[in-house]
């Protein structure tokens, strides 16, 4: 009989890719998790495999580093390390044969891109055979893997779900935006192992930075730095300036209200040859983290903090200064973020000991320096809840950022009139999207404890202010209680681009004597990272109350003083009101930061409980124009899985018009999609979101 020949080698793709979970991802390689089996089948020719005469070696190249793993008749898989077992052997009618390999790599295998090879050894000759590439990922469905995740739910929703919620506004009035995580878009995952490739520890030491790639919380650290551009090759560049107008060198920018999918930025990085796409913002560096993450195969959840504080001398106290106008000043390098995203991420943490493993902040907006590069984290949750602030990495920071002190402050000509504490307001909210819904979890208990967690669950409800009574007491930590006169703010409705700012001023006189106040009253528009800028509206005036009465003073600030003047998708807005007892100098202080929304876009499906893959459907958006003058914009409509290119149309909407424009999609994915819509108005500068969830159903 002829001599056994190797014919042709099949790395069976679609059959491995769907036992490892892996279908859908769009890769130029076969694409496997880690700690799992798979199959490569061997067609060959002559006589069958006898290992007596010959000798079948799988040779795995990772870089520099190799293993080998010589084919077995009888070996069991191991976790520990590449291990090939003979399967079974198969005869064709032809007269061709094959036979099936298990090839296993380990649970702690480093993750990346791979080059298989087979080696066939007689006594006579040797023989060399290039199998293709493979790429390896995390596996959050072995138990030995050190992202294993056991609920099968949770695994969906924080690993193969490309469907996302992430959460802006304030507390009083949150802002829900879609997010198309997309990565499942074509060659997106070839791009998120090139993060790592390209990274300035892949750089300096090749060999070193591939073996540290078994371990997340070394991964998590490189993608943190390399979503941002400050101190490498990396993906975004921030910009908070409100400038975000295309360069006279040709260079495309991009307001960061704009994007509402990864891919866009993540193929633009890639092919101007890793030049940062400008611009992001902490949501899009979180998002786009985000995605990295869970196309690695490590689950990861979008977080968002309210009242997030930048504390950057270290002190765990963010400091607020005030005129005795009611003015916010910029005396401070500290500020308290309207809010601030970030990434979640489950790991084991064994450098930490027992009882840190689960999920892990990182943020990789760059804020501050860890270890000498703009990076954050990993940081475990619950070494922040119990204040481990020696546990690596960066917990200090985090837990400011959710914990720290306000001290408010109201001065003049440099004198410090009168101070107080909220020990309250950072770390009002800590959210996520629910798993299976599109709906916001509140995760604040996993933080803080119920000493710390004193958050204004009644502003989620209402939106009435915070009011706070300053004495001469500089040292004092604690909120004060006025004797003499008591002041709130309440907004009667909540604010909308295009209409009125309705709110009332309370001021309640505690005493048995009237009394004469001096009421100032400011508004001041503010970016949500930073404190505000300049007043837009004021009010100022006398007031006499009576004994132990209570006033209310309504307001109005019309759309003409708020009006827009960069494009925005919601406008802040810090309001403060200074009552002064005219007779005892006490000074009492009411402020709060709310947003003016943006009105939404609705969709509507044509058969929206019968939609199926391949088959082709129609969306309707639908916008009413709440302005008193048209206004001319263009519309986006996105979806993955569903449109395989974006829709956009240009539109003049007159005053008070609804319009309604259709958008055809076939889907070409089944389950949980989701269509978004974005239409960019120029006059007045704003952007509206709209978003719908549609279940796709297999044909």
């Amino acid at each position: 009989m002829d001599e056994f020949k190797v014919r042709t080698i099949d790395l069976q793709q679609m059959q491995n890719q769907t036992r490892h979970k892996t279908d859908g991802l769009s890769s130029s390689t076969l694409v496997l998790r880690r700690g799992q089996a798979f199959t490569v089948t061997i067609n060959f020719d002559g006589r069958p495999f006898d290992p007596m005469k010959e000798k079948l070696i799988f040779r795995i190249v990772l870089g520099p580093l190799y293993v080998e793993a010589p084919v077995s008749v009888s070996r069991q898989p191991s976790l520990t390390q590449w291990t090939a077992v003979l399967e079974k052997c198969i005869r064709n009618p032809t007269g061709h044969s094959a036979f099936s390999v298990s090839l296993s790599s380990p649970a702690s295998a480093s993750i990346g891109a791979y080059t298989l090879h087979l080696r066939v050894e007689t006594r006579l000759s040797v023989k060399a055979y290039f199998l293709g590439q493979v790429t390896l990922l995390c596996n959050p469905w072995c138990p030995a893997d050190s992202v294993f995740l056991q609920s099968e739910d949770l695994r969906t929703e924080y690993v193969k779900s490309d469907i996302g919620l992430l959460f802006k506004g304030s507390t009083g009035n949150i802002v829900p935006q879609s997010w198309s995580f997309d990565q499942y878009e074509k060659g997106i995952l070839d791009i998120c192992m090139k993060l790592l490739q390209v990274s300035p520890q892949h750089q300096a030491d090749m060999g070193k930075d591939l073996l540290n790639r078994s371990n997340p919380v070394y991964i998590s650290r490189v993608i943190s730095a390399m979503v941002n551009c400050n101190d490498d090759k990396g993906v975004l560049m921030g910009n908070w300036s409100g400038d975000y107008k295309d360069r006279l060198d040709g260079w495309v920018c991009v307001n960061p209200s704009k994007w509402s999918g990864s891919a866009d930025i993540l193929r633009m990085w890639s092919e101007t040859q890793f030049s940062p796409v400008k611009y992001g913002q902490c949501w899009v560096f979180a998002a786009v983290m985000c995605t990295v993450m869970r196309a690695l195969g490590i689950p990861t959840r979008v977080v968002t903090n309210f009242n997030s504080a930048h504390d950057t001398d270290g002190n765990m106290t963010i400091e607020e200064y005030y005129n005795e106008k009611g003015e916010k000043l910029s005396m401070s390098r500290d500020s308290i973020w309207n809010f601030h995203v970030w990434v979640e991420s489950w790991m084991k943490r064994p450098d930490l000991g027992r009882g840190y493993d689960g999920w892990q902040v990182l943020d990789p907006t760059p804020q501050e320096m860890s270890a000498g590069m703009f990076r954050c984290g990993p940081a475990a949750v619950t070494a922040i809840y119990e204040r481990r602030v020696d546990a690596q990495y960066d917990v200090p920071f985090v837990y400011a950022e959710v914990n720290a002190d306000v001290r408010t402050m109201i001065v003049r000509n440099g004198r410090v009139l009168s101070t107080s504490v909220d020990k309250r307001r950072v770390g009002a909210l800590i959210s996520t999207k629910r798993p299976g819904s599109m709906s916001m979890q509140d995760i604040t208990s996993e933080y803080k404890t119920e000493e710390d967690e004193n958050t204004y669950r009644g502003s989620m409800a209402g939106v009435t202010g915070r009011s706070t009574t300053f004495r001469c007491e500089p040292q004092s930590d604690r909120i004060m209680a006025s004797k003499g006169v008591e002041v709130s703010l309440q907004l009667l409705k909540a604010p909308v681009v295009g209409e009125n700012i309705s709110f009332n001023i309370i001021i309640t006189n505690n005493d048995a004597a009237p009394k004469l106040l001096r009421k100032h009253v400011n508004a001041q528009n503010k970016e949500y990272n930073r404190n505000p800028t300049e007043t837009f509206w004021e009010a100022h005036d006398d007031i006499k109350i009576g004994p132990k009465e209570t006033v209310t003073i309504k307001h109005e600030i019309s759309f003409k003083h708020y009006m827009l003047k960069e494009t925005e998708e919601d406008s802040l807005v810090n309001l403060a009101v200074v009552i002064e007892d005219v007779k005892s100098q006490e000074r009492v202080l009411a402020s709060e930061e709310f947003i003016i929304r943006s009105p939404s876009l609705d969709i509507q499906i044509q058969n929206e409980v019968s939609v199926i893959i391949n088959t082709p459907q129609v969306a309707t958006v639908i916008f009413t124009n709440p302005f008193n003058v048209a206004v001319s914009g263009e519309l986006t409509v996105s979806g993955s899985g569903l449109l395989e290119e974006k829709a956009q149309m240009r539109l003049t909407i007159q005053p008070r018009e609804t319009i309604k424009k259709r958008v055809n999609f076939t889907p070409r994915m089944a389950g949980a999609r989701m269509l978004s819509a974005n239409l960019v108005l120029e006059n007045p500068p704003t952007i509206m979101h709209g978003f719908k969830t549609i279940n796709v159903q297999a044909s």
